[in-house]
């Protein structure tokens, strides 16, 4: 493990172009598929922030001394109910194994969740898949109650 650094050293930022190839090997890291990422063609990534930051959303990185650490996605959209409210979803939520456990997860997540109250959200959300404990224990942790049950499906 890396040796442990302040939090202070901590910076939570916007992704940037620079920043991809280590967001990606987060991805990878944290994947539960493997050959879900590809860390080999970097343009759907490059394609795909450049989409996202024309949202009100946007991908957050834990810099840590200049070293992107983690990393997550604040996806902001409107609801219909709840008198159209605005709704956020976090997803993508990573932190490079060497510097798990030390606080990390928990700044980066807080940011984002003051960044949608700060863009008028009503509400945070996120799901985790069911083999992910830690993970739940983390959220559950940050205040978040476990309230529905989710489903996916996949288009080919």
């Amino acid at each position: 493990m890396t040796s442990a650094a302040p939090i202070g050293d901590l910076a939570i930022r916007a992704a940037t172009e620079d920043d991809i190839g280590l967001v990606v090997e987060l991805l990878v890291h944290g994947s539960l598929v493997a050959g879900k990422e590809d860390p080999t063609d970097l343009a759907p990534y490059r394609a795909a922030l450049r989409d996202i930051e024309t949202a009100p959303g946007e991908v957050l990185v834990a810099d840590l001394r200049g070293q992107v650490v983690g990393v997550c996605q604040l996806i902001v959209f409107r609801h219909f109910q709840s008198r159209g409210g605005r709704c956020a979803e976090i997803e993508s939520v990573h932190v490079h194994p060497d510097h798990r456990g030390r606080g990390i997860g928990g700044v980066l997540m807080r940011s984002a969740i003051d960044r949608a109250r700060d863009l008028g959200c009503y509400r945070v959300q996120l799901t985790s898949n069911e083999a992910r404990q830690d993970a739940h224990r983390f959220y559950l942790a940050l205040g978040f109650a476990p309230s529905h049950r989710g489903f996916k499906l996949t288009l080919e």
